[in-house]
């Protein structure tokens, strides 16, 4: 047993019992949270332009500050990238992290002095939770990889620029900077399949014991593996036990990780954006993540169904329900404020508030007012899966089909299989079914016939690898979409998948 695995557990107990104190007093953090982030915004030309010294209370900023996504705080990000200070957030960011918008083109993300900490913060305490609840600590001793952006930043104004994952490379801490892999040359590499094949190479006989990244990446990094050993993922890395994963739903991909690996391995579920990390799985029995409410951020709540009415009600976490979709938003440390980060979420709990991930407002389908969302495809094809047991999907989206040549209108399952089920008919039968149960807007349009039972539509091998390839989107903290209203992705993968 090494100094760290033995230090772990005990730093790991002091880390749980400090969550334990702001997390059973949350509506007091979050209003201590938001006097903070108000007292410092009032010397903003933000602040200064809504009026920041009427506010002392959640109605008062409400009433002044309006819902903006990017697009409409743009006018103000733009200043702060030409480099005036004092704009959004006292002085200047440290860092912009790049993203691609999908209407704004590309996207930069404030990093302020006082935001960064948290991102680091939160991935070490989620790791911390798990090894107190578990007393497992020996894996700190092994090799880590981390699927990432390349750390490579330029400048603009002064400012550093990367994408996030790059960022947060540059503040891995020192006790474990000899356990991190890949290197640095490697992580620097752009190009993602040589990325993955240049990590194959240095990890291949080392002693890796957590594997971290988005589920669809992650993946392609293990059939890199198996392909080049003709071995399972444990055979290979014996000591392999923690995954830790976020940006997308785990359960698609868990029936062909399983196989992959060849064994069932611990998870944790993380909930960081470039705007913010807002939860983490803190309990591994319990469904959900912890939401962060220490974290600089304040938190406001829109029920999803009310969301584009002309004056939403933004409710505080005092508010909030279990079961019920709300669209996130967001006013942080990073000068973001009642920012709507796009992702819808769902309270599985309120002692503590722990949330899931139920898809992005603006990927859903309602093509005809169904607004399917992706939490409900993901559920329904977890459904089809369990019904048909050999299957193993790789990856899959969901658009409309408005106008076929023949029939009613439908939904088009775009699937990529690695094993398909033995009945494809019965298989998208059970999906719809399982679909028409969760969405009522949905089974009134199947019952009505507006709309027919759900196409499933076979994807060629690697065939959304190839569409992510075609964006420049291949790697990274980049994902399909469960969802959408067009018919853009659906397109591109049947044109390139032969009838």
């Amino acid at each position: 047993m090494s100094l760290k695995s033995f230090i772990a557990p005990f730093f790991a107990k002091y880390i749980r019992n400090k969550t334990r104190k702001w997390a059973s007093r949350p509506v007091e953090t979050q209003q201590s949270i938001f006097k903070e982030l108000i007292a410092v915004g009032k010397h903003t030309q933000f602040g200064k332009a809504h009026d920041f010294d009427g506010v002392v209370n959640h109605e008062d900023f409400v009433s002044r500050v309006p819902i903006r996504d990017y697009e409409s705080l743009k006018p103000w990000v733009d200043r702060v990238v030409q480099g005036e200070s004092d704009i959004l957030w006292k002085g200047k960011p440290l860092y912009f992290a790049k993203t691609s918008g999908t209407t704004s083109g590309v996207k930069y993300i404030p990093l302020t002095r006082e935001s960064m900490p948290f991102h680091i913060e939160a991935a070490r305490d989620a790791i911390l939770h798990y090894i107190a609840q578990t007393g497992n600590a020996s894996f700190v001793d092994g090799k880590m990889i981390f699927l990432q952006g390349s750390p490579l930043m330029q400048e603009k104004n002064g400012i550093r620029v990367g994408r996030l994952s790059g960022i947060v490379a540059h503040y891995v801490p020192k006790y474990l900077q000899k356990n991190r892999m890949p290197s640095w040359e490697t992580n620097c590499i752009e190009d993602w399949e040589t990325k993955v094949e240049a990590i194959v190479d240095e990890t291949l006989h080392e002693n890796m014991s957590v594997i971290s990244g988005i589920p669809s990446w992650v993946q392609m990094y293990f059939e890199r593996i198996q392909s080049r050993t003709g071995k399972k993922v444990a055979e290979v890395f014996p000591n392999f036990n923690l995954f830790i994963y976020g940006g997308v739903n785990f359960e698609p991909y868990r029936a062909n990780f399983e196989r992959l690996i060849g064994k069932r391995v611990d998870s944790i579920e993380l909930f960081p954006a470039s705007e913010g990390f807002f939860a983490y799985q803190d309990d591994q029995h319990s469904s959900g993540m912890l939401l962060l409410l220490n974290s600089g951020i304040f938190y406001e709540f829109v029920e999803s169904s009310t969301f584009f009415s002309e004056n939403p009600k933004r409710l505080t976490i005092a508010e909030v329900k279990t079961g019920v979709d709300y669209v996130m938003l967001i006013t942080s440390n990073a000068g973001l404020w009642a920012y709507n980060l796009g992702d819808t979420i769902q309270f599985v709990s309120t002692n503590p508030y722990r949330v899931i991930v139920t898809g992005r407002i603006k990927h859903f389908i309602s093509a005809f007012g169904e607004h399917v969302i992706a939490k409900e495809v993901e559920h329904a094809l977890k459904a089809g899966m369990q019904a048909f047991p050999e299957t193993r999907v790789t990856e899959f989206t969901v658009a409309p089909q408005i106008s076929p040549e023949t029939g009613l209108p439908f939904h088009e399952w775009l699937i990529e299989f690695e094993n398909k089920p033995s009945n494809l008919d019965k298989f998208a039968e059970v999906i719809d079914l399982a679909l028409q149960q969760q969405n009522s807007y949905y089974f009134d349009l199947i019952q009505g016939k507006v709309l027919r039972r759900l196409v499933i539509k076979s994807i060629s091998e690697n065939g959304f690898r190839n569409y992510m390839k075609s964006q420049g989107k291949l790697g990274g903290q980049n994902k399909i979409p469960r969802l959408s209203n067009d018919r853009k992705i659906a397109d591109f993968l049947t044109n390139a998948t032969p009838n």
